[in-house]
């Protein structure tokens, strides 16, 4: 086995000088860890594991604070709550105690501010929590129940919030709901930080959308469906709230490994605003797509293995030049680098990660 594929290129020099820090997320009720802290050589991107804490149950989404350094994980569990952990040199160091969410199933969050945002999946709503000025979770939770339901009787008889997320302008809050075939613009109280819905873009139905990502730019959106192959181009006008959806392309192709059916999970824009990937569990593959005629017009120009099974996640590190997939049921975290023509994503290694779920960087 190579250093690449044990997990260990860069050693100590990246544990102990210049590299930057992963953590990844795992389901503890499926054979995981929990949290994993990963070195990151800075001249391979191979991930070295640091430590690993479940001092929270399934976290299945991280989110790193850069303004605090505080490191945010969702509990995907009925009870739904977050924990926060303040990244040291010997791991992380619990930030006060969980927090009840007041949703169950909470499978996303983000930071918005001063709050703390997750989507919860199971109960089909967003919460928003207060944040101390050191970084530690507050409550309780200002909670925006979701209403709607979608054609797909065994996906859709209910909402199903699965991601949340600021936009670049920081004015407004989307989520994403692939029970309601919908994004919600949300706007929070500007003293109670409560969700209060300004506009719903209704989308094509049965799509199930999931997970969207931004361009650089602030101006274009790219949605991806979970329950149909496809991905959703929008504008957004951060001035006026506004989402208008003016493309759909689809996300799988004779030129996708694998076969069967295709359950896309996470979408990702590169940095300089050239490209888009998407991940597509069933398929086990990462697509990759051209911006080159313009950020509203991606072209699907190749998709390759993900180097594992079931990619639930895929992160793009700050440069740009990787991809990392969280390959929840073969159990590991691949890497691979960017051609920085074409885009498209070369496998370079990978480390063990039982049930992995998210990958984020510090």
């Amino acid at each position: 086995m190579s250093d690449a594929d044990s997990g260990v290129g860069g050693g100590d020099r990246t544990a102990h000088g210049g590299g930057h820090r992963a953590w990844i997320g795992s389901f503890t009720s499926g054979g995981g860890r929990g949290v994993t802290t990963a070195a990151v050589d800075p001249a391979t991107g191979a991930l070295t594991v640091l430590s690993v804490t479940d001092a929270v149950a399934d976290p299945s989404y991280l989110a790193h604070h850069r303004a605090t350094g505080v490191l945010y994980a969702v509990s995907e569990t009925e009870r739904g709550e977050v924990g926060a952990f303040r990244p040291t040199s010997g791991g992380l160091t619990p930030l006060g105690t969980a927090v009840r969410v007041g949703g169950s199933g909470p499978t996303h969050l983000s930071v918005a501010g001063r709050r703390l945002l997750t989507a919860n999946y199971t109960s089909g709503s967003v919460s928003s929590l207060p944040l101390a000025a050191d970084g530690a979770i507050g409550g309780p939770a200002a909670v925006l129940a979701h209403h709607g339901s979608g054609p797909d009787a065994g996906r859709q008889r209910t909402p199903h919030a699965h991601q949340v997320l600021p936009d670049p302008s920081g004015r407004w809050v989307l989520s994403v709901d692939l029970g309601t075939d919908s994004v919600r613009v949300c706007a929070l109280d500007p003293a109670t930080g409560t969700p209060r819905v300004h506009a719903e873009t209704v989308l094509r139905a049965g799509t199930g959308p999931r997970h969207l990502a931004f361009h650089p730019s602030g101006e274009v959106v790219y949605v991806l469906h979970e329950l149909e192959p496809q991905l959703t181009v929008c504008r957004w006008n951060a001035g006026s709230g506004e989402l208008q959806p003016v493309a759909e392309v689809p996300v799988a192709s004779t030129g996708a490994p694998g076969a069967g059916a295709a359950y896309p999970s996470a979408v990702v824009t590169s940095p300089d605003g050239r490209f888009v990937w998407a991940a597509v569990r069933g398929a086990d593959a990462l697509a990759t797509f051209s911006l080159a005629g313009g950020a509203e017009k991606p072209q699907l120009t190749g998709a390759v293995p993900c180097g594992g099974s079931w990619p639930r996640d895929l992160a793009v590190d700050p440069s740009g030049r990787r991809l990392y997939a969280a390959n929840e049921r073969s159990g590991d975290v691949t890497w691979f680098d960017v051609d920085q023509l074409t885009g498209q994503p070369r496998r370079a290694g990978s480390v063990a990660v039982p049930a992995a779920t998210c990958v984020v960087f510090g």
